[in-house]
């Protein structure tokens, strides 16, 4: 029996570093780093939810992030009528982004390529300037949420390290969940679609529908992932779901591994970590010049695309340079 792989070593080191977060920024008097991982967790869970579609269905969906904004207004929202009930929230922000993926999905699963890459960002456009819209809900200026979910007293979410810990069994729970789906045959037939849609309709399977169904689950746990980062942020905004925030997402895909199960989690690390230091070192060397921190990033991910075809999963696994 083989030993354990580098990437078995790394996916579960990186797990258990994850779970020991708040006490070492305890012991290292940093909350700022348990704020920094905890912004992380969020978006590498819909960094994993879009690699479902994207890495394992070829589905590649330019607006995602409008499932996060629609999961954290699912929260906002309620709270601006002082309904603060996780029970409510929860539900609500998974439910209505799982129902958009269901009526978007129904329309942008007939088309392919370039179209439906174009279909889905004009999709989170609209839901985009929907809420930009809506003065109510503060528009462009955004919306803050005075008091996180709360659950009859069972969970704190006002205390960080309660939050912390949610989020991070949310996460190890999506973890198993796309590695349920993608091993079930249900998993096999959407990847099957992605290699030879026509083999699997000769098969007897109706592929659409397996994507469309796909493609709901996807919406559903980055409209969690929404909610999460809502309460974890305490302020939304329309900013949120921005063409460029899909972008970024598939950034983190690409950079970690498409088609792989922890890769979207260590791009996710990586771009998070590039934000938050590459920012500050071009505002010492050009002050102001900050929020172009991605003319840094831009050739590292340019590196690894061309030299790591499957990202930093590839490249633990020892099969990064060659073709897919």
């Amino acid at each position: 029996m083989g030993g354990v792989t580098l990437r078995t070593g790394v996916t579960l080191g990186s797990l258990a570093l994850l779970a020991v977060v708040p006490p070492l920024t305890g012991i290292m008097d940093a909350p700022f780093v348990l704020d920094i991982v905890m912004r992380m967790l969020c978006l590498a869970m819909a960094a994993i939810s879009l690699n479902l579609i994207l890495g394992y269905g070829g589905m590649i969906s330019f607006g995602h992030a409008a499932y996060i904004g629609i999961g954290a207004y699912a929260v906002g929202i309620p709270a601006y009528y002082e309904i603060y009930s996780g029970f409510v929230q929860i539900p609500l922000a998974v439910g209505t982004a799982a129902l958009f993926a269901l009526i978007t999905g129904f329309i942008c699963l007939r088309t392919r390529g370039v179209h439906f890459i174009m279909i889905t960002l004009a999709f989170a456009q609209m839901v985009f300037f929907t809420f930009v819209s809506i003065e109510e809900y503060g528009g462009d200026d955004g919306l803050v949420i005075d008091f996180k979910s709360e659950f009859f007293g069972w969970l704190d979410l006002e205390d960080p390290v309660t939050l912390y810990y949610v989020i991070f069994v949310c996460l190890v729970g999506t973890i198993y969940l796309v590695k349920r789906i993608v091993a079930s045959r249900f998993g096999m037939v959407i990847q099957g679609g992605m290699g030879n849609e026509a083999r699997m309709h000769a098969l007897g399977y109706n592929v659409f529908l397996y994507r469309l169904i796909c493609y709901v689950i996807s919406g559903a746990i980055c409209g969690l992932a929404g909610a999460l980062l809502g309460n974890f942020t305490g302020f939304i905004s329309p900013e949120m779901m921005d063409w460029t925030r899909s972008g970024e997402l598939i950034f983190m895909v690409v950079l970690g591994g498409t088609g792989s199960l922890f890769g979207p989690v260590l791009g996710t690390a990586m771009f998070v970590v590039a934000e938050e230091y590459l920012s500050p070192l071009m505002n010492l060397f050009m002050p102001g010049s900050g929020v172009y921190w991605h003319i840094l990033f831009g050739p590292f991910l340019i590196l690894v695309v061309l030299f790591g075809r499957r990202g930093i999963d590839g490249l633990l696994d020892g099969r990064g340079r060659r073709d897919g």
